[in-house]
C-alpha cells in the first residue's frame, strides 16, 4: 500500500529524515512517536509530496514525485492546524471540496452526518467550535472515499471531551478499513489508533513495536495518589515501600511510583494488608531518561 525506501530529506546539513525505509500493509495503521524536532511531519509532508526528497515513496505504486497526482489522489489528509474558508456554511464548503475531488453528489452530506455535524450544515464554519472543525477535517479528508488517510497530529489543541469523540471518530475510520499514517506524541491516539508504531529520533527510526508494548519499551513509568484512612497512613507507606515501590507521603494519601500499566498493584499490595484505599487517582505518565 506505502512502501519508504531510503528516504532522506535534508535542510543544509541537517537530516530531518535519515535513510527511512519503511511499508505500510493494507488495512493496518502506523502511528510515528516522537518529541518535537524527531522527523514526524518531515514524513509526512515528503509522504504528501509537499518536498523534495532522496529515495523513493509509493502510494498503491504511485511514484509520489514521479505520478504525484495519482498518489495523491490515494491520499486523504488531516493537518494539524485547519484553514478553512471561514464565511462558508459546513455544506457548503464540504460540496466545494467534494466537486474538486469528484466526489458523488450525495457523499458531502452523507460523510456530515457520518461526523456528527448533521445538524450544522448551514452554519458558518468560522462559528464551529475546535472539536467540530477537526470532524470537519476528517470529512473533508474521506471525500472521494481515498484507501490511505494521513494525520498530522490530530487531536492537538483540543479539549478532553472534544479529543475523545474525535478518537472514537477516527477508531469508526479505521475499523472501515482505511490504511492510516498518522503522527503523535499522545499517548491514547496511539492506543486507541494504531497497531504499530515507529520511535522516532532526529531523522532515524529508533524502534519499532505494537501499540501495547510502547509504555514498557520506552521505560514509562506512572504516578498515582492513594488516599487511605488517615489512622493506616504510616503502616501504608512501609507496606508500599517493604512491596518495591517508591513511595512518598502526601496529605492523606501517599504517591507512588509504578510501572505503566501496573496501577494497581500498589492497591493490591495494601489490600493484603488489610488498608483500605478510599481513592485512586492517576497523577501522571513519565518516560524515562
Amino acid at each position: 500500500m506505502i512502501n519508504f525506501s531510503h528516504v532522506t530529506k535534508k535542510f543544509g546539513d541537517y537530516a530531518a529524515v535519515a535513510d527511512l525505509s519503511l511499508t505500510v500493509e493494507p488495512q493496518a495503521a502506523v502511528a510515528l512517536w516522537g518529541p518535537n524536532g524527531a522527523g514526524k511531519t518531515t514524513v509526512i509532508k515528503c509522504l504528501l509530496g509537499l518536498l523534495k526528497y532522496k529515495g523513493s515513496i509509493a502510494v498503491n505504486d504511485f511514484d509520489v514525485q514521479k505520478q504525484g497526482r495519482q498518489a495523491r489522489g490515494q491520499i486523504g489528509y488531516v493537518p494539524q492546524a485547519q484553514s478553512f474558508y471561514n464565511d462558508m456554511g459546513t455544506l457548503e464548503l464540504t460540496r466545494y471540496f467534494g466537486q474538486l475531488k469528484r466526489a458523488p453528489a450525495q457523499q458531502p452530506a452523507e460523510l456530515l452526518e457520518q461526523v456528527g455535524l448533521a445538524e450544522h450544515l448551514d452554519k458558518k464554519v468560522g462559528a464551529l467550535s475546535g472539536g467540530m472543525k477537526q470532524r470537519l477535517a476528517v470529512a473533508l479528508a474521506l471525500l472521494g472515499d481515498p484507501p490511505v488517510i494521513v494525520m498530522d497530529e490530530p487531536t492537538s489543541n483540543l479539549d478532553a471531551g472534544a479529543r475523545d469523540a474525535l478518537l472514537q471518530l477516527l477508531a469508526n475510520v479505521k475499523a472501515a478499513g482505511k490504511t492510516i499514517v498518522f503522527t503523535s506524541h499522545r499517548l491514547e491516539e496511539i492506543e486507541t489508533l494504531a497497531d504499530r508504531v515507529l520511535v522516532m529520533d532526529r531523522g532515524q527510526v529508533r524502534l519499532t513495536c505494537t501499540a501495547a508494548e510502547l509504555p514498557k519499551r520506552l521505560g514509562w513509568r506512572s504516578q498515582v495518589k492513594l488516599r487511605v484512612p488517615a489512622a493506616s497512613l504510616d503502616t501504608a507507606l512501609t507496606v508500599l515501600q517493604d512491596d518495591g515501590f517508591t513511595v512518598r507521603r502526601n496529605g492523606v494519601g501517599v504517591i507512588v511510583d509504578v510501572a505503566h500499566g501496573d496501577k494497581a498493584r500498589p492497591i493490591h499490595a495494601l489490600s493484603a494488608a488489610d488498608i483500605c484505599v478510599v481513592d485512586f487517582v492517576h497523577l501522571s505518565d513519565v518516560e524515562a531518561e
